[in-house]
């Protein structure tokens, strides 16, 4: 069963320096940049609406264990189609990204599995890039 396709979603978060996060999400992440001031950027962030907002960075707010990683508790991201997550995990690998949890499989041979990976944005917001193997377990039960 192949999921129906949903309507972008649209994410604002703050960041300490715009060109910092212009670089980091159009520049590493190749994110097209939209309208933009001198507070906030707009990103096509894989077809969703990111606005990078000059504003003081969110605090972490703790780590939740899943299958024996410290996960940061928040965090946003996105679930890509498998080979284009090996891709970006690649490219992501050849910048030299300090990863928060290196691109790895969680979960491996059970319902749900998943590769994975987290990193921080130059603010230190928590995004973790994700795949299923098979996308029809994205909200399989055990």
């Amino acid at each position: 069963m192949k999921l129906p396709a949903i309507p972008p979603f649209h994410l604002a978060l703050p960041v300490r320096d715009l060109q910092e996060a212009r670089a980091f999400y159009g520049g590493l992440l190749n994110c097209t940049e939209g309208r933009s001031s001198t507070h906030w950027i707009d990103f096509n962030f894989y077809g969703h609406q990111l606005v990078a907002h000059l504003g003081e960075p969110l605090t972490e707010t703790g780590l939740s264990d899943v299958d024996g990683k410290a996960v940061p508790a928040f965090h946003f991201g996105l679930i890509l189609p498998w080979q284009e997550w090996q891709e970006l995990a690649d490219h992501l690998g050849a910048q030299n990204l300090d990863f928060e949890i290196a691109p790895h499989i969680r979960f491996e041979g059970e319902v749900g599995e998943q590769a994975t990976m987290f990193f921080r944005d130059p603010s230190g917001n928590a995004i973790e890039i994700k795949s299923f193997r098979d996308e029809t377990q994205i909200f399989a039960q055990d």
